[in-house]
């Protein structure tokens, strides 16, 4: 075996070229500093001091529990899965400097000191709760700076396999998988409001009035319009006369039934004549009662026939909104963002790594997924110049947080070198004007 080397490696291909590793120096993660700056601007840090409970002593307290949390949710920002990353992360320049000025020599925590944060600390009663209102009011201080005057709620639920003997982990029939079941409300604008994990084996809609009941009510009392999308999973009476009960619009998918089909028997035959290569689409509004609501509801149907298909396509939609029927379904359609957003989650900051043994840990797991899922989300909408707006939060990631870098300490400044390629000096200036720009949150 040839003896380790410690200068730099001689590659015989070109004489003239050297290979050194300098990984203290070196970072992969540039970009992470800007979405580190936007987090400053919307206090991240103070509300982590006012919901999070640090309960350490001694030793144990040498990380501050701000740098902690930032290194767990940065890590799934930048893509790393998994807490074993950290052994090889804590000496990057990026995971350094988005810390306290305490780890900018020492270098960021090891892995079972993240460990320890994440299965021990933040799985304690307080700290679960203050993980949902960090992500809550994070995201409540962006909402706060463009505040609309219509509200729009997307609520669905979503796979999570597991590959082990994780608790409360159940096989789905509908997934046909051994998996976890988590419920998620999205705003619009794509932000994550509220999520619950919960078994593999329990229905979609398990759950629905802890997450949308208390957004529904917070809303309302800042004086604005709600209106909730949801897919055939929460056809239920009692979600209608919930929101119905509290002025909220709605529009739900229901499951097509003989009753239905015979409001609309004139519509489910194909037209006379050659067929048309475009889809023949009609819609159709009448009142419909099911034996289990209490009162007849407004329907919407629509109906698809497609050249060389031999049944059409049909949709139903139970609403209360006071639109024309293809504005409606136009309406609901919009709902299949929701799906894109949840999986922009399971890609981008791995949201399916939900690897623990214990439920409890598991559930810490999908918060720090979802904060750092809305820092990303808060990033691509707030700062991004227009021409970059359409990025995705994979494309962030890979185009902005993925940019090479290297730290140089001088006498009294630490200078961060950034590559330039995605992320120019124009883009990064640009954005770095839009975070300045943007209003300062209330405390």
């Amino acid at each position: 075996m040839g003896e380790i080397q410690n200068g730099p490696f001689q590659l015989s291909f070109n004489p003239s070229l050297k290979v050194d590793f300098q990984g203290s120096r070196v970072t992969s993660d540039g970009g992470l500093i800007l979405v580190r700056e936007l987090d400053e601007h919307l206090g991240f840090g103070d509300l982590i001091a006012q919901h999070l409970i640090d309960s350490r002593r001694g030793k144990n307290t040498q990380f501050p529990l701000a740098d902690l949390l930032r290194q767990s949710v940065y890590s799934r920002i930048a893509g790393y899965e998994d807490v074993n990353d950290a052994e090889r992360l804590w000496q990057d320049p990026t995971f350094r400097l988005i810390g306290s000025e305490k780890i900018w020599e020492r270098g960021a925590a090891l892995t079972s000191r993240l460990q320890s944060f994440e299965t021990d600390l933040l799985t304690r009663d307080e700290n679960l709760t203050g993980l949902a209102r960090v992500n809550r009011e994070l995201v409540g201080r962006a909402e706060a700076i463009d505040p609309p005057r219509r509200v729009v709620l997307d609520m669905d639920s979503t796979e999570i396999p597991v590959y082990g003997q994780q608790e409360q982990s159940a096989y789905n029939g509908h997934f046909e998988s051994t998996c976890y079941h988590p419920l998620l409300l999205f705003n619009r604008e794509g932000d994550c409001l509220a999520a619950k994990l919960r078994p593999g084996n329990v229905h979609s809609a398990d759950g629905w009035e802890e997450l949308l009941l208390p957004e529904i009510e917070r809303q309302q009392a800042m004086g604005k319009e709600v209106t909730f999308r949801a897919d055939a999973a929460f056809a239920k009476p009692e979600i209608y006369e919930a929101l119905e009960a509290r002025g909220v619009k709605y529009a739900v998918r229901i499951p097509a039934n003989d009753a239905l089909l015979r409001d609309i028997e004139e519509l489910l035959t194909r037209p006379v004549g050659r067929p048309s290569e475009k889809p023949v689409v009609w819609y159709k509004g009448f009142l419909y009662q099911a034996e289990s609501w209490k009162t007849a509801r407004h329907v919407v149907a629509k109906v698809e026939h497609h050249a060389g298909e031999l049944f059409p396509r049909l949709g139903f939609i139970v609403t209360n909104l006071t639109l024309a029927s293809r504005a409606v379904v136009r309406f609901y359609n919009k709902r299949g963002t929701a799906e894109q957003w949840i999986k922009e989650g399971k890609q981008a900051v791995k949201m399916t790594r939900l690897s623990c043994h214990r439920f409890r840990s598991n559930e810490v797991r999908l918060w720090l997924s979802v904060i750092a899922y809305n820092l990303g989300n808060l990033c691509r909408r707030l700062v991004l110049p227009r021409r970059v707006e359409n990025w995705s939060l994979s494309s962030l990631q890979q185009r902005l947080v993925k940019t090479g870098g290297r730290l140089l300490k001088h006498a009294r400044y630490y200078w961060l070198l950034l590559a330039e390629s995605h992320l120019t000096r124009r883009l990064f200036g640009a954005m770095l004007r839009h975070i300045e720009s943007l209003p300062l949150p209330a405390s």
